[in-house]
């Protein structure tokens, strides 16, 4: 799984992403709707693929999503425009939907079957810290790639994706989790939903937490390069700044338990909103090169919120339904993400980029304070 892990969040595309797209004339409504497309190809199978996680295999599911990743990429290394780059996203969509929570529960069942679920935790970190180190070096490597040709970070890609299949086969089922079919397939999903949505409000205000937090570091991604090119950084600085971006990421994540320990449960989950809003309005505000340094904000707080979240959330959920259950959040995070990254990206091109990010802070400040008080009233801290 690790070394799964690494070759999978080695994405040396990432640093030039953005500029590739407008290098292919795309504009920022239709970089954000490549990623709606994503997130909507993810929603139309990201439970039902759970279910199948749970009810077939989650190898089998893992299988499946990084051979469809594998021919996504490549449609993508062989496209020009907007609408061959939507079919790519559509293939990566259905391939990160077959994934998505299947490599967690088959993390956590396989730590339950040896009997140590209590080092998800930390192992969780460690996964987080890896996913970073790997997009860091990928990173370094993929900005000078770039200065050559940004196309060769696409080819580049999809031979690495190559090799994660042959190591998807090699994955252990384990065996701890056991789905029986009492009243049909789709009752059994909307029986999980619904526990998910309404019966278990500790879990759910969880999630809603999760989904709101994670949403605002994820589209502090969309906008770090056009802000990079805005001030004008070097095409050369991509790769590294983003390396450095990742590596932040690594250092807070291995670091998470123990921020956890020092400064309380409730209390992390109650400032970072905080963190977030102070980055977005900040960047908005700052516009010189001396700005780069307010967005390590998005990255320590992305740092130290996945592993203990995921943590968090696994330790309320029954072995049996896992998978589906964590299917279930990322199918609301994309589904709110289809809709508002394509608003997002409207509004920085009808007013400003720096009008976008005030934007961000504000509506992700709201958000996520919210959902924590809910969170807090569910007695789930």
């Amino acid at each position: 799984m690790y070394v799964l892990t690494f070759i999978s969040w080695f994405l040396v595309i990432m640093p030039i992403l953005i500029i590739f797209y407008q290098d292919n004339g795309l504009s920022m409504t239709q970089i954000f709707i490549t990623q709606a497309v994503f997130s909507v190809a993810i929603v139309a199978l990201e439970v039902p693929s759970g279910y199948f996680a749970d009810r077939v295999g989650r190898k089998s599911s893992i299988v499946i999503g990084t051979i469809a990743y594998f021919v996504g990429m490549m449609i993508y290394s062989f496209s020009y425009g907007f609408y061959g780059f939507l079919m790519a996203e559509i293939l990566l969509g259905f391939g990160a939907a077959f994934i998505s929570g299947a490599d967690t529960a088959l993390l956590y069942d396989t730590l339950v079957e040896l009997k140590k679920e209590d080092k998800f935790k930390k192992i969780s970190a460690r996964q987080t810290a890896l996913n970073s180190f790997s997009e860091g070096l990928a990173a370094i490597l993929g900005g000078f790639v770039a200065v050559v040709s940004l196309r060769y970070d696409f080819y580049l890609r999809t031979a690495i994706l190559l090799i994660g299949i042959p190591l998807a086969l090699s994955l252990t089922e384990p065996k701890i989790h056991k789905f029986e079919i009492v009243e049909g397939h789709l009752k059994e999903i909307l029986k999980v939903a619904r526990f998910t949505l309404f019966e278990n409000k500790k879990i759910k205000w969880l999630m809603i937490y999760s989904i709101f937090s994670g949403l605002a570091t994820f589209c502090a991604v969309w906008f770090i390069q056009p802000y990079w090119q805005s001030v004008g950084l070097p095409l050369a600085f991509f790769g590294i700044n983003w390396a450095i971006l990742q590596f932040t990421i690594s250092v807070f994540a291995l670091g998470a338990p123990k921020i956890e320990s020092f400064v309380g449960k409730k209390n992390l989950l109650f400032i970072l909103p905080f963190f977030l809003a102070i980055a977005f309005v900040s960047l908005g505000m700052v516009s010189s090169i001396w700005g780069i340094a307010i967005i390590f904000i998005f990255y320590i707080v992305r740092g130290i919120r996945s592993p203990l979240l995921y943590a968090y959330i696994n330790e309320l959920i029954p072995s049996h339904i896992r998978a589906t259950v964590l299917s279930v959040q990322s199918f609301l995070s994309r589904l709110i993400f289809a809709v508002l990254g394509p608003f997002l990206g409207w509004y920085a091109d009808v007013y400003t980029l720096s009008q976008a990010m005030i934007f961000s802070g504000i509506l992700f400040f709201v958000l996520g304070l919210g959902s924590f008080l809910l969170l807090k009233k569910s007695h789930a801290l």
